[in-house]
């Protein structure tokens, strides 16, 4: 006996009819929510510092503060400078609730990451871990956008996802509230790991949205590298230009 009814009709295919861009709203004439033309024009990273993906004139270069005080994780991947649109487009996923921006950011984050997997550009991580969020801001918003984004890339790239190591057990100071220096103090003691956490041996991927001064992934990696972490690199939607450029 089947319990299944038959349908003998076309069954309708969301992903083979047009959808509209989320950026422009006109038809995209593909299964994607981005149109090419507003793909093409996104304020794509360049060049840029190798070890904290600051932009810079020239490619190939390590900025000042990096080669002054080297940060503990290995390399920031960031495909985008934090400026228009996709500045506006993180507001609205991370305050407004707007999802689907951050998924479609988070897809073509993935792609690039894979592109870049695929030519030997980059090694693929044992395991991605999303920038904890504090349990009072964690309330205040209702998700953490670094978790979002980490679980939609885990899923694209077929890689690990420990969502659990990292905890953030003390309320602080919102970091984009503060200076450089600030962000620092701002951070110390500001992380732990959860008990068994299985961190010895591994290349781990940090991610989260956006990175300004790396204060935050750099407290993070050292927490990893001390844990006896063998790499730790850092994914993000995009990376913040330097003050006055």
């Amino acid at each position: 006996m089947h319990c299944q009814p038959e349908y003998k009709h076309q069954v309708y295919i969301w992903l083979e009819n047009v959808q509209t861009c989320l950026i422009c709203d006109e038809c995209t004439d593909s299964g994607e929510n981005v149109c090419n033309a507003c793909e093409t024009e996104l304020p794509w990273l360049l060049e840029h510092c190798e070890r904290c993906a600051l932009p810079l004139p020239m490619d190939g270069l390590i900025c000042g503060q990096c080669q002054k005080h080297p940060p503990a994780f290995n390399q920031v991947i960031a495909p985008w400078t934090y400026s228009f649109p996709i500045d506006t487009l993180v507001s609205r996923f991370k305050h407004q609730a707007r999802w689907p921006l951050g998924h479609m950011l988070a897809r073509l984050l993935g792609q690039h990451l894979q592109h870049r997997f695929d030519n030997a550009e980059l090694n693929r991580p044992d395991a991605l871990l999303p920038v904890p969020m504090a349990r009072k801001r964690l309330r205040q918003r209702g998700f953490n956008q670094a978790l979002m984004v980490a679980r939609w890339l885990g899923s694209a790239l077929n890689i690990p996802l420990n969502e659990r190591a990292l905890l953030r057990p003390h309320e602080t100071v919102a970091q984009q509230d503060l200076d450089a220096k600030t962000r620092k103090r701002n951070l110390l003691n500001a992380f732990a790991l959860a008990p068994g956490a299985q961190i010895a041996g591994q290349h781990l991927a940090l991610v989260d949205d956006v990175l300004t001064t790396g204060a935050t992934a750099h407290s993070l990696a050292r927490l990893l590298m001390d844990a006896g972490a063998r790499q730790v690199d850092v994914y993000c939607l995009a990376r913040t230009p330097k003050p006055g450029l």
